[in-house]
């Protein structure tokens, strides 16, 4: 597996959203996956940002 696959396979997001939603649902302790969740939301949106607005500042072809 490429390097850079095998990190983001160990380190996915998904685990830590969804330890997340069910703590809090069923009431018990969330531990570090809520900081986790919140870290990869954060980061999520901040790529999401600079990439659309470098998509929008971009000069038109001709």
């Amino acid at each position: 597996m490429p390097t850079g696959l095998k990190w983001f396979a160990d380190h996915q997001p998904f685990t830590p959203f969804i330890e997340t939603l069910r703590g809090l649902l069923m009431g018990t302790p969330t531990g570090n996956s809520a900081i986790l969740s919140i870290c990869w939301c954060t980061l999520i949106a901040l790529g999401s940002y600079l990439w659309a607005k470098k998509l929008y500042n971009r000069e038109p072809t001709r």
